[in-house]
């Protein structure tokens, strides 16, 4: 310190963001300054809500299209991609919907969004998954197109 070696001192601040990092349990000051969506949609003015922690790394899009049985109930869908892929799935949007107005067959097609909280995922891995659930849809009367 300033020429005196046998002194010790230590810095330290106490400003409106460490004040929130221990209100939202936030876990990096950094994160503060940044503009994705995935942190700051998290919080509403006047709201004091727990920082759910997001993925750093890319996400992996597939698509899956099928013929849906009258009966189909679509959360029986989610459940069986997850009981695939775990928490590898992040969301699952239908982006698609048919009916053939010939067969009045209905289809539906899903986009999958698998992404990992700690690693980036391979094409290769994505596809195994990918693979496994067109194989177990037809648990569920689903005719993969």
């Amino acid at each position: 310190m300033a020429g005196r070696p046998e002194r010790r001192g230590w810095a330290f601040g106490l400003g409106l963001e460490r004040l929130a990092m221990i209100l939202f349990e936030i876990p990096d000051i950094r994160l503060f300054w940044t503009d994705d969506e995935r942190f700051q949609s998290q919080f509403k003015e006047g709201q004091i809500t727990k920082f759910e922690p997001y993925s750093k790394f890319p996400p992996v899009f597939k698509d899956i299209a099928f013929w849906v049985p009258e009966n189909f109930v679509e959360n029986d869908f989610f459940e069986l991609a997850r009981g695939v892929a775990g928490d590898l799935v992040e969301k699952i949007d239908m982006i698609d919907e048919f009916t053939n107005p010939k067969t009045n067959r209905s289809s539906k097609c899903y986009r999958i969004t698998y992404r990992s909280m700690d690693r980036s995922l391979t094409n290769d891995e994505i596809d195994a998954l990918q693979d496994s659930l067109r194989e177990k849809s037809a648990e569920l009367e689903l005719e993969v197109r």
